[in-house]
């Protein structure tokens, strides 16, 4: 299958066991594996791994619905042409599955399914996962992963918005785990509330007058 219809991490992408504890970081918060990079397209990794391995390269986080892997549209459209995968809201959120449910034959008059596993489809679309569009794509050749040229521009300018999310992310994390900083002690009260005490001192009536 050439790289130009699908991306050389993508089938190691959806082989990969997200959500186990990292052998390193496992008495940290934030230690479940549930990141991967497109650079490296190696194992997952928690959060504090991406920052010290892999800090500058592309990664995209995995999520969870009702026990299934899923990843949110705005990120992974920015690396992969996801054209015919059903998509969903979940937490106001859009996302789309990895790889095929296991789910009972679809019944009687449902208007749209996965043409690879059969799962009822909400919309129009042709799979329901980006593993269903994968055996799509070697099965019969008709389907691609690889953005094309038009798309280029905003790819990259997507990238670029999500790089600096990423880093503001991240100083949001180091603001949460550092809470004595978010609320330092009250200072001393300004110059110019005591001068307003001060000045209602004269206005007192004066004792056995």
């Amino acid at each position: 299958m050439g790289t130009m219809l699908v991306p050389p991490w993508l089938e190691p992408l959806l082989n990969t066991s997200f959500f186990d504890v990292c052998r390193i970081h496992g008495d940290a918060a934030r230690s479940e594996c549930n990141m991967f990079c497109l650079d490296c397209n190696e194992n997952a990794f928690c959060f504090y791994c991406r920052s010290s391995k892999h800090k500058d390269h592309q990664v995209i986080q995995i999520r969870r619905s009702s026990y299934h892997d899923v990843v949110r549209v705005a990120e992974i459209q920015t690396v992969l042409d996801i054209s015919g995968v059903q998509t969903y809201v979940i937490n106001s959120a859009r996302v789309l599955f990895l790889n095929e449910r296991p789910q009972p034959k679809s019944g009687k008059g449902v208007a749209h399914i996965c043409e690879i596993c059969g799962r009822s489809l909400l919309d129009p679309f042709r799979f329901c996962s980006l593993g269903c569009k994968l055996v799509g794509i070697k099965r019969n050749g008709d389907a691609s992963f690889a953005l094309d040229a038009k798309n280029e521009a905003s790819t990259m300018e997507g990238m670029s918005r999500r790089s600096v999310s990423s880093r503001h992310h991240q100083e949001e994390e180091l603001r949460e785990g550092s809470q004595q900083d978010m609320y330092p002690a009250t200072p001393s009260p300004p110059a110019s509330s005591n001068a307003r005490r001060r000045k209602g001192i004269p206005h007192r009536a004066p004792f056995g007058s």
